[in-house]
């Protein structure tokens, strides 16, 4: 099966949500999800992005199959940054190389647009997606700990 890996367009939102929302599903949090179609049509397509993506289409059924969803954030001791927020792919396609693509432009692209360095997080359980990362050069880092305030407060 030829997969194309592509950078996402508005046409693929509906898609990414669904990509979404089966992530949620498998990281047991499927109510967690408020993001919505509009809103990433705006943030990732208005004006002024927030986000840039890769998709992983089934050239010959035009499927999406899978998504790297991506933004910029700054570092006061790096420097400018990417931050990788999602990597998933369908069950259906894992052990097929769609993920490696996905990472791997990702990645690509992050050298080409002069990030100094390119940081994600994995769910401490999820040890497939451990032994997958494990395969480049990746610092696991357990020394800092997440922090999050949400607005508005559920």
């Amino acid at each position: 099966m030829d997969i194309l890996i592509r950078k996402a367009e508005a046409r693929d939102v509906a898609d990414i949500m669904l990509l979404i929302r089966e992530l949620a599903a498998f990281e047991r949090a499927p109510d967690a999800v408020l993001n919505t179609e509009e809103e990433m049509l705006r943030d990732g397509f208005g004006e002024q992005p927030s986000f840039e993506a890769f998709v992983a289409e089934v050239k010959d059924t035009g499927e999406v199959v899978g998504v790297s969803l991506f933004h910029w954030a700054y570092s006061t001791w790096k420097g400018k940054y990417m931050y990788l927020d999602d990597l998933y792919v369908k069950e259906k396609m894992r052990g097929q190389s769609v993920g490696k693509m996905l990472l791997e432009a990702f990645l690509q692209y992050a050298q080409e647009q002069g990030a100094n360095l390119v940081k994600w997080q994995v769910l401490n359980w999820n040890e497939p997606a451990i032994q997958f990362y494990k395969k480049y050069d990746v610092t696991f880092d357990n020394e800092w700990i997440d922090c999050k305030i949400y607005y508005p407060k559920p």
